[in-house]
């Protein structure tokens, strides 16, 4: 079967409050939606969220758009959304691409702090092509990859997990014998050390576990 992955990137008239929050807010690293449908003009969704969650649902509530919504703490600093709205005309034309009824969007899409979503879309290649040309004019559209679908991978590091490595490397985190621990990353990265602490572990576990092959 066809595949493709592509990066979106909204403007201001396009992008949804909600990933706005987190290009805005420092609070939050990036969503994944892990699971959605839309039945009419409602949406039901499935998000996983990096970050701040007081933050994050404080922003949700007063949303006029969201009808009811339910958080499960993942840890510190991660949760999963369980969120029903209301699609707005800039959703509608966005979901409207991906409604053929031979391609099926694969799930996870990820939405980042720069205004973008990464999706992969499978399905017969020229109606592939077709959702590509159905997007709205107005946003920017990236085809990174096409080729037989070889299924995903959600483990990939956030962005602050991967400036916590970055961090770490510069002062010395992983040198044998190490030069400084983590008081010198949080240091480096102006947080707590705790923060700097769960940043590492996160990103170390995934690290692993993409090595290993691991489940």
């Amino acid at each position: 079967m066809k595949s493709l992955h592509v990066r979106i990137r909204h403007t201001a008239d396009t992008i949804n409050p909600m990933h706005r929050f987190v290009c805005e807010s420092p609070a939050v690293d990036r969503e994944v939606l892990v699971e959605g449908k839309t039945d009419g003009d409602v949406r039901t969704l499935l998000f996983y969220v990096d970050g701040d969650r007081e933050a994050y649902e404080g922003t949700l509530a007063e949303r006029g758009d969201v009808l009811e919504y339910d958080v499960t703490p993942d840890g510190p600093d991660a949760f999963f959304l369980y969120v029903r709205a209301r699609n707005d005309d800039a959703e509608r034309d966005l979901l409207g691409a991906f409604e053929q009824d031979t391609v099926v969007v694969a799930g996870p899409v990820v939405f980042h702090p720069d205004m973008t979503m990464e999706l992969t879309v499978v399905g017969r290649a020229a109606d592939l092509q077709a959702v590509v040309e159905s997007l709205p004019a107005a946003m920017d559209v990236d085809v990174t990859r096409v080729g037989e679908y070889a299924g995903w991978d959600e483990r990939g590091l956030t962005d602050r997990q991967r400036e916590a490595l970055q961090a770490a490397w510069r002062v010395g985190y992983y040198e044998v014998p190490r030069d400084d621990g983590v008081e010198a990353v949080a240091a480096e990265m102006d947080c707590a050390v705790s923060t700097a602490s769960d940043l590492l572990r996160r990103a170390e576990s995934t690290l692993v576990a993409n090595a290993l092959d691991a489940p």
